[in-house]
């Protein structure tokens, strides 16, 4: 099983960074974290490459409900999408299938959960 989706997408890096945020705003996800990988491997090991963002989207309401069916599963939150520069000029925008990480939890509501929060970020890729 994959453990991700993607789709690389023919737009300016800074607007698939807001692209991908409005894409997961209208799917109930907030960015709470952004990560600018290129930035941070520049200044800790002095390393080029190409732009590359993480961003760590929440959806508040499946995030409490996961939390009250398993308490450690912070550990696996936000759930992380990345917006990265190809090779080619275009943009790979990739998310975390929520699915694929819970397996290894093994709890059953974890897996309802898990199952809506995929289909969101299935959508919010997918859409852009």
């Amino acid at each position: 099983m994959a453990y991700y989706f993607a789709k690389t997408v023919d737009m300016p890096f800074d607007a698939a960074i807001e692209a991908v945020t409005a894409a997961l705003a209208e799917r109930g996800f907030g960015v709470l974290t952004t990560i600018d990988v290129q930035a941070t491997m520049k200044k800790k090991i002095d390393a080029d490459m190409p732009p590359y963002t993480i961003l760590g989207a929440c959806n508040p309401g499946f995030a409490f409900e996961a939390l009250q069916a398993e308490d450690k599963i912070g550990t696996m939150l936000p759930c992380n999408v990345i917006v990265r520069a190809t090779e080619d000029g275009k943009v790979e925008v990739a998310a975390v299938d929520p699915v694929a990480s819970m397996q290894a939890v093994g709890s059953s509501a974890l897996g309802k959960i898990a199952g809506e929060v995929q289909q969101r970020l299935k959508d919010t890729v997918d859409s852009l």
